[in-house]
């Protein structure tokens, strides 16, 4: 494997504002599931909201299929005016109350998954980071009527209980994000990953009420004081926008009832009904065919 170190550039004065503060590291990519578009809405929520500064730039140029991702050009009359391009970046963060963390956010990368990853906890040792946090939103049989069920998962498995739902072992195409958590876990470090069930019929719109619920995970998960009120506000405002674009629907109400129905009685259960290993998996599969290839995180 060629030199993880090489990379990444790091900004040694906002380096050296995180040393011996134990900060987490969040990893958020744009490119595997994102149902809800709730990994992508948390990165951007993330950094909207809290002050923020450049801590590293990995050379993604190394890591990126241009064909399979184009950059985005505008071409103004005669010539090429403007090109939005690719970049994978470490932000340091602080929360409402000054504390740092970290926010590790971009493309994930298409080649290279040992040696990135490999980069990312050379990183993470030498910033003295406590914890990597991760995020997704999958499409599941769940109404939006209901509050967001999370599902958690970690290296620590003592950490992740008291799931919603009883999952016993499935195999699923894998992300970059499981890499690292899998990584993390065989070198010894805590890493957390929080999946907000999102209503099958809105995977592909934004689904605010997923995002704060993960949001609200992380923030629990990493002793972090994140505003909450913006995504409440825009949770209430999504709803409302559903609830008006399916009144004259004679057959969304039904379908809404009877998620209603299963989602009550699944949690009367203590979560004992579950889908099965196979729709889980034929589920994300369909999902991952249906997504059309990414272009959130440039520079």
């Amino acid at each position: 494997m060629l030199d993880p170190s090489s990379l990444y550039h790091l900004e040694p004065d906002v380096a050296a504002s995180v040393l011996g503060t134990r900060p987490a590291l969040i990893h958020l990519f744009d490119g595997y599931i994102d149902a809800g578009s709730v990994t992508h809405s948390t990165a951007r929520y993330l950094l909207d909201t809290c002050e923020h500064q450049v801590l590293a730039t990995f050379d993604h140029d190394q890591l990126h299929d241009y064909r399979s991702r184009r950059p985005q050009m505008v071409f103004d009359t005669n010539h090429w005016a403007d090109l939005t391009d690719y970049a994978l970046l470490v932000h340091r963060l602080l929360d409402a109350n000054g504390r740092p963390f970290l926010l590790l956010t971009g493309p994930e990368p298409d080649s290279q998954w040992n040696r990135a990853a490999a980069a990312v906890l050379q990183l993470a040792g030498q910033l003295g980071v406590s914890q990597l946090l991760t995020c997704a939103g999958v499409p599941m049989a769940v109404p939006h009527t209901r509050p967001t069920l999370v599902t958690a998962h970690a290296t620590d498995p003592a950490m992740a209980s008291g799931n919603p739902m009883w999952i016993d072992r499935v195999q699923l195409p894998g992300s970059f994000s499981h890499v690292v958590e899998y990584r993390s876990g065989q070198a010894g470090l805590l890493a957390q990953g929080f999946v907000a069930h999102v209503p099958h019929y809105l995977a592909q719109s934004n689904f605010p009420q997923a995002t704060a619920a993960v949001v609200g995970r992380i923030a629990a998960a990493a002793g972090l004081d994140i505003p909450m009120d913006p995504l409440h506000q825009a949770s209430e405002t999504n709803l409302a926008n559903i609830e008006a674009e399916t009144g004259e629907d004679a057959e969304f109400p039904a379908m809404v009832a009877a998620l209603e129905e299963q989602y009550d009685q699944l949690a009367a259960n203590g979560g004992a009904s579950v889908p099965t290993a196979e729709e889980i998996g034929a589920a994300v599969e369909q999902f991952l065919a249906d997504q059309d290839p990414p272009n959130d995180f440039r520079r």
